[in-house]
C-alpha cells in the first residue's frame, strides 16, 4: 500500500489543503497521514475565516511522533502544499530529511504555493524565497503554476520552447520531475487551458477545456493525484494524463452544479475512473 505524508493546511468547511488532497488519495488506495498546518474555518479566498496557523515546532513533534512508531520506513513520499511560513517550510523540509534517512527511496513532491497570474505573490513575506532557495533544491517533485515557473526561475514563459527552458532550468535546481498547471501559451487553443509534465529530458503536455468558475484547492488536489500516479507508475507521462482526466471531470461537476467549493466528495468516482480521458502530446 502506498504511504504518503501530507503536511498541508485544513479548513473545516470546504476542501483546500489537506481537505483537498488527503481524500482523493484515500479513495485511490493511499495510506495517508496527515499533518495541519493551519486550521481555518474555511478558506481565505472568502475574504474572512476564523481559526490560526499552527507553529513549526507542532509539525516537528507530530513529525517525531510518527517516527517513534517505527512508520517512517514505510512512508512512499512527503506531499506539500501551502506553508504558512518560512519556518513552517524548514520543518516540512526537515520532515522529508528524515523521511528519505528512513526510506532513501521516498520522494518529496512539493507544490510551491506563492501566487497566481491576475493575482500576484499572495502568501507571507520569505517564503517564495524559502521554496526557490531551500525547497527546490531538495525535492523530487515540484508542481508550479505558470506564474510560480516563471516566479522561480525569473523567466517570462509566453510559448512552448520557454516553458521547457524553465522546466529545465529547475530540474537543473533540483527536483527531476516537474508539472506545470494552468498553462496559457501562446499556442494554447482558445477556450482551454495546458498542463506540461517533464521528466529525463522528455516533455509531455496535454490541454483541457476551460471551465466557468472559480474555486480554491483544485491546485491541491492535482498535486497528490499527480505524486499518486507517479508513484505507482514511475512515469510523468502516465500520471501528467491520469491527474489532468481527474481534475477535468471534478471540475466539470463542480461546474454543472455551480458550487463555490470544489465538489470532491461528490464527484469522487473521477479520481478512479474520470469520466473523460485526455491523451498527452510528447513535445
Amino acid at each position: 500500500m502506498t504511504s504518503i505524508l501530507s503536511i498541508q493546511s485544513w479548513v473545516a468547511y470546504g476542501h483546500v489543503g489537506n481537505a483537498s488532497a488527503i481524500f482523493p488519495l484515500q479513495r485511490l488506495g493511499a495510506e495517508v497521514w496527515g499533518i495541519h498546518t493551519v486550521q481555518f474555518s474555511n478558506h481565505t479566498g472568502y475574504g474572512a475565516w476564523r481559526g490560526q496557523v499552527f507553529g513549526a515546532e507542532l509539525i516537528q513533534d507530530c513529525v517525531t511522533g510518527i517516527e517513534e512508531r517505527g512508520a517512517l520506513p514505510r512512508c512512499d513520499a512527503v506531499l506539500s502544499g501551502y506553508m504558512g511560513s518560512a519556518e513552517i517550510g524548514a520543518a516540512i523540509r526537515d520532515a522529508a530529511r528524515r523521511v528519505k534517512m528512513a526510506n532513501p527511496a521516498a520522494l518529496w513532491c512539493c507544490d510551491p504555493v506563492i501566487g497566481d497570474v491576475g493575482r500576484g505573490v499572495f502568501v507571507r513575506p520569505g517564503i517564495p524565497e524559502f521554496l526557490r532557495d531551500e525547497a527546490l533544491p531538495e525535492a523530487d517533485i515540484i508542481t508550479p503554476n505558470q506564474f510560480e515557473l516563471e516566479w522561480l526561475t525569473g523567466r517570462e514563459v509566453t510559448t512552448l520552447d520557454d516553458a521547457k527552458q524553465a522546466v529545465t532550468a529547475l530540474q537543473s535546481r533540483g527536483p527531476r520531475c516537474v508539472l506545470v498547471t494552468s498553462l496559457r501559451l501562446a499556442d494554447t487553443p482558445e477556450g482551454e487551458i495546458g498542463m506540461l509534465a517533464g521528466e529525463g529530458g522528455r516533455f509531455w503536455r496535454l490541454s483541457t477545456p476551460m471551465l466557468p468558475l472559480s474555486v480554491n484547492g483544485a491546485g491541491d488536489a492535482i498535486a497528490a493525484l499527480f505524486l499518486f500516479h507517479r508513484l505507482r507508475s514511475g512515469n510523468a507521462e502516465t500520471a501528467l494524463a491520469a491527474a489532468a482526466s481527474s481534475i477535468f471531470g471534478l471540475l466539470r461537476r463542480t461546474a454543472e452544479a455551480g458550487s463555490r467549493e470544489i465538489l470532491t466528495v461528490a464527484a469522487q468516482d473521477e479520481f478512479v475512473s474520470p469520466s473523460r480521458v485526455f491523451p498527452t502530446a510528447a513535445c
